[in-house]
């Protein structure tokens, strides 16, 4: 077993680059005529903010799948879990009938929001306060909301193995799909209608009394709140529960000699791992400012296997690294082939709206044809390194004097 590196480089390297996010946002209102590029509108910070959701998918996957060694294809079930609690939750009690018109309004009449806004304000620094504990509560109750239905379904499909496991937990995700769009479960759900009106990322940005916009946070804010779930499941890796994981993935017979629990470890890893996934999904939900079953569907669920598999699979930092050039590549690079282009009177060949996927594709089997273990393959970024601190190299000497 590797030796655990520390941890203190990388978490300055994660508060680094959250001040940097903050200073990326914000630089247009800084310095004035930069490139549309530095926009809050362009395409730059959408990708940031679909990468920092879909990076903790990815991670709470990889410690299931790379670090555990369960096959789950269950993700986007919870991220719909989380999504629709998150959703639920936040809607102020004054737009639900609104929201739900077509089932007479909704089961849930409170909102969370509203709760903190009762006892610390609705205005002002009370009501920006009661905003960010609200929706951050809502996002704690998102996770375990997955993390109970993981912890109900766990005790049948965790007795599966491999294949078994992912056609079973694949299976839960698609019934919870087609139950959430189910019209007699509306006035909880909304049946297959989305739910619209709950606070998103750019609800935390710092306004004046006349609504303009003075620092924006919109894209801080999921990067923050991924950054720290990730730090907590990079220190349950490192803790005796992380390495008890790693030793069921690699021979569960001789951890269960060594007395750890299979059963006990693999729902720990489970639940654990789905609860990050439906802060995810909460975290999604703001993303695209709605909550949609129809919207996690299994292809959800191979989008973030996929970048588990390039990043590494039992790689942390691979996994956060490959959902960046992922998201990246397929929704901003890539763009301009899905568009004719002209040089001069002469048409380029093959450009068309579709043909950024089809190179996109190719992309992607170059990288698993080349990389077979993935970007990383087990190993993670040595933030000491990048940080410039010196590493002393152990001999297995001790110096005298």
């Amino acid at each position: 077993m590797k030796k655990n590196k520390n941890i203190l480089p990388a978490l300055f390297g994660v508060a680094a680059l959250l001040i940097f996010i903050i200073l990326l946002e914000n630089i247009s209102a800084i310095i004035p005529g930069l490139p549309q590029v530095f926009q809050p509108t362009s395409p730059l910070f959408t990708v940031l903010k679909k990468a920092a959701v879909y990076s903790l998918v990815a991670v709470s996957m990889n410690l299931l799948n790379g670090f555990t060694g369960l096959f789950s294809l269950g993700q986007a079930g919870f991220m719909l879990l989380g999504a629709y609690t998150y959703a639920i939750l936040t809607v102020p009690a004054s737009q639900k009938d609104q929201v739900y018109y077509l089932f007479g309004g909704c089961a849930f009449k409170f909102s969370i929001v509203d709760l903190f806004q009762s006892f610390l304000g609705s205005s002002g620094a009370g009501g920006a306060a009661a905003m960010v504990l609200g929706c951050l509560l809502s996002i704690i109750l998102a996770g375990c909301m997955a993390g109970f239905f993981a912890y109900l379904i766990g005790f049948p499909v965790l007795r599966l193995k491999s294949d078994y496991l992912a056609i079973a937990t694949l299976g839960f995700a698609e019934i919870l799909r087609a139950i959430f769009q189910w019209q007699k479960l509306g006035p909880i759900t909304n049946g297959a209608n989305m739910i619209k009106g709950f606070p998103t990322f750019s609800s935390f940005n710092i306004t004046d009394a006349n609504g303009n916009v003075l620092v924006r946070l919109s894209t801080f804010v999921p990067f923050f709140i991924t950054s720290l779930c990730i730090v907590l499941i990079v220190l349950l890796i490192r803790s005796s529960y992380g390495r008890a994981f790693q030793s069921i993935r690699d021979d569960e017979v001789a951890s269960e000699a060594m007395g750890i629990g299979l059963f006990k470890h693999k729902m720990l890893s489970f639940v654990i791992s789905s609860f990050f996934a439906g802060v995810g999904g909460a975290l999604f939900a703001m993303y695209v400012a709605n909550a949609q079953a129809k919207a996690f569907t299994s292809t959800m669920t191979y989008e973030i296997l996929l970048i588990v598999v390039i990043g590494g699979i039992g790689s942390v930092s691979g996994s956060v690294l490959a959902t960046f050039l992922y998201v990246a590549c397929s929704e901003w690079w890539l763009r301009f082939l899905d568009s004719e282009m002209f040089i001069g009177s002469f048409k380029v060949p093959l450009l068309r709206n579709g043909f950024r996927m089809v190179v996109f594709s190719i992309v992607i089997m170059v990288i698993v044809l080349f990389f077979s273990r993935g970007i990383m393959g087990n190993r993670e970024i040595d933030f000491g390194r990048l940080l410039g601190k010196k590493r002393n190299v152990e001999t297995g000497k001790k110096k005298v004097g």
